[in-house]
């Protein structure tokens, strides 16, 4: 069974996947080749993600930090506040 996509279709690519699908082609979409990722890319991104936080907190002055702590905090607490 093919994965679910958050993506929405167009009515008429969205009759044409069930027409598709309907028919049983094997037909590869250039869109699905498009999206498909590059194993070593992810890799790369992954780790300079799982460095950047603490790389930027390292660069920033504790006031700095604070600052950006603070307006954290608040966006939190506007968020509480407003489903309660």
């Amino acid at each position: 069974m093919p994965k679910r996509s958050s993506k929405k279709r167009d009515l008429n690519q969205l009759a044409k996947a069930i027409v598709d699908d309907a028919t049983s082609e094997d037909v590869v979409d250039e869109q699905d080749e498009e999206e498909r990722k590059n194993p070593a890319a992810v890799a790369l991104g992954r780790l300079g993600g799982l460095k950047g936080g603490k790389a930027r907190a390292k660069k920033l002055s504790p006031e700095e930090r604070r600052k950006i702590a603070k307006k954290a905090a608040q966006v939190r607490w506007d968020k509480y506040t407003a489903e309660n």
